[in-house]
């Protein structure tokens, strides 16, 4: 079976993944998903990607997973590793030489305007104890250019979530169409999909992973 190498998203931690991760180990698969070092101003994107890569038990019939911020991180874990597949969610999509602080002007970034960009679609109690575990983003992370010539040789995947506040899928259809283009596969559901859907996004990993 597969194991899933999670990258969670800016400020996130691993446990937002958790139903995910039940839902595929139901299934017979394997799941990582490490809280990346992302409050230390020592570490870069590189050492978040080798937390990822260093919390697999095997290298194996990897299948790398990027959610938000953890689009910058992914790829490095994938490349790293030669990565069955790389599956982004809703997910940052970098350039080489990129610093993830500039991707939001080079990209064309505009703002929803709604209040709650994050949680609208989640269940109260899930949504109060992710915020209660929200951490600090180091400025190095932000500051530091994306350090690979290219986006891995990897069979890549990208899942859009049509209800997302923050990457509103009109914008993320531009996105992945200029920066990845490939057809995404889409999902009703907010940022935070792995909370408001997780069996519904464990069954498109599996089906991207296959």
């Amino acid at each position: 079976m597969t194991t899933f190498a999670i990258a969670h998203g800016g400020g996130d931690v691993g446990w937002s993944w958790h139903l995910v991760a039940e839902a595929l180990q139901a299934k017979g698969h394997t799941v990582v998903a490490p809280d990346l070092p992302i409050e230390d101003e020592s570490k870069d994107l590189t050492d978040w990607a080798r937390t990822l890569t260093d919390a697999l038990p095997s290298t194996e019939d990897v299948v790398v997973v990027g959610h938000s911020f953890g689009g910058f991180v992914a790829p490095l874990a994938a490349a790293s590793i030669n990565a069955k597949a790389l599956i982004y969610v809703t997910a940052m999509l970098p350039t080489p030489g990129e610093a993830p602080g500039d991707w939001w002007d080079n990209i064309g970034y505009t703002d929803s305007g709604l209040e709650d960009k994050f949680f609208h679609d989640v269940p109260a109690d899930l949504a109060a104890e992710a915020q209660k575990r929200e951490r600090g983003m180091s400025e190095n992370s932000m500051a530091k250019p994306w350090p690979l010539d290219a986006m891995p040789d990897v069979p890549t995947h990208f899942i859009l979530c049509t209800e997302d506040r923050f990457f509103t899928p009109d914008f993320m259809r531009k996105v992945v169409a200029d920066r990845l283009g490939v057809e995404p596969v889409e999902l009703a559901a907010g940022h935070c999909a792995s909370l408001s859907k997780p069996n519904e996004l464990a069954e498109l990993l599996v089906a991207c992973a296959g």
